[in-house]
């Protein structure tokens, strides 16, 4: 009778008792692994919220940016770009050159030094550099340099200016191919 007992214990009681044991652990992770996704879904609208506004700040970044694939691209739309303003404030550009590129962390920099002719107006001149600070695309004179040919009458003023533009950079492209 002993023999028995002990017998539907091990075979019968015992692994019930252990299934439900490993069972009551099972729901617990279970639960857990629930309130997690429920977590996300609670917060979904807040990321989804935070991707959006991302995603427009990139936008609005890529919009200041030159447009062109190439440096070479980029310093044309550069050239154009202030040409039109000169023209647009009465400015005589003389020359242009364009110098070379510099790479940032996911910029390229690049920069156009112009040489203007004499100008005897400081209000289209301040004009003329106020329009390039305050452009559209992410532009700034990096460099300045003015002349004042006569100093008893000092209205005409000549010179030159460095003005850069920033435009996608090539080392975020091989990030985004690496990863």
């Amino acid at each position: 009778m002993i023999a028995i007992s002990i017998l539907i214990y091990v075979l019968g009681v015992r692994p019930v008792v252990e299934a439900t044991k490993k069972a009551g652990e099972e729901i617990v992770l279970k639960k857990k692994v629930v309130s997690k996704y429920e977590s996300y879904l609670h917060n979904r609208k807040t990321v989804e919220e935070s991707l959006d506004r991302t995603v427009k700040q990139y936008a609005e970044i890529q919009e200041r940016l030159l447009p062109g694939e190439t440096p070479q691209l980029g310093a044309a739309n550069l050239q154009e770009i202030v040409k039109r303003l000169s023209e647009k404030n009465g400015i005589g550009i003389r020359s242009f050159r364009i110098l070379e590129p510099k790479e940032t962390d996911s910029y390229r920099k690049v920069s156009v030094q112009i040489e203007f002719n004499p100008t005897n107006s400081m209000l289209s001149l301040g004009q003329f550099i106020h329009d390039i600070e305050n452009h559209g695309k992410e532009l700034m004179i990096t460099e300045m340099e003015l002349l004042v040919t006569n100093f008893r009458m000092p209205n005409n003023i000549q010179g030159s200016l460095v003005i850069s533009g920033l435009m996608k950079g090539t080392k975020t492209k091989e990030k985004g191919k690496k990863g």
